[in-house]
């Protein structure tokens, strides 16, 4: 189901639009939550259709050291952020500065795999940290600020995830 890294931009692409949904209240934001779940799900089982069952194998064991060691790198700067921001009172700031550490995380992956396609969401999720960023150095509210990241970080990964389900980006080896 995580074939060629589909089911895994497919969830983590669900992470980021609940907390874009976050914004919202009630009905809307249940409306939303629905059709990220849906958009999810789909994309999942439109790789498993589609993608060949080679796609997303088992990685050799060099690239499995170098994945784990990239994917370690990123989560240790994920738990830095969130307590530096817990302890200074700008919890505001700990989605953009994730969106810009998972960014940057897709750099080594896409030399590690043989990748360069993984360049894309790593620009467009660090635009997304810069653009969150943004909105509150103007003072931008909370909402504002987890919209704007939350979004553009889910329409990236589901974009790259579309993008790799239409053959549009070629399929060679193992994608995280």
């Amino acid at each position: 189901m995580f074939r060629s890294g589909v089911g895994f931009l497919a969830l983590f692409g669900l992470g980021w639009w609940l907390l874009a949904t976050s914004a919202f209240d009630g009905f809307a934001r249940l409306v939303a939550v629905v059709v990220g779940c849906a958009v999810s799900v789909g994309l999942m089982l439109t790789a498993r259709r589609v993608l060949p069952v080679s796609a997303g194998g088992p990685f050799p064991s060099d690239r499995r050291r170098r994945f784990l060691q990239i994917n370690g790198l990123q989560w240790l700067l994920i738990v830095v952020i969130a307590q530096v921001c817990a302890r200074t009172g700008t919890p505001v700031l700990i989605p953009p500065l994730i969106a810009i550490v998972v960014g940057l995380h897709f750099l080594p992956l896409a030399a590690v795999f043989e990748q360069p396609r993984l360049r894309v969401p790593a620009a467009l999720l660090s635009a997304a940290g810069a653009s969150g960023m943004a909105v509150w150095l103007m003072n931008g509210p909370d909402t504002a600020v987890r919209l704007v990241v939350g979004l553009i970080s889910a329409l990236s990964l589901w974009g790259m995830a579309v993008w790799t389900v239409t053959g549009v980006a070629p399929v060679s080896g193992q994608v995280p």
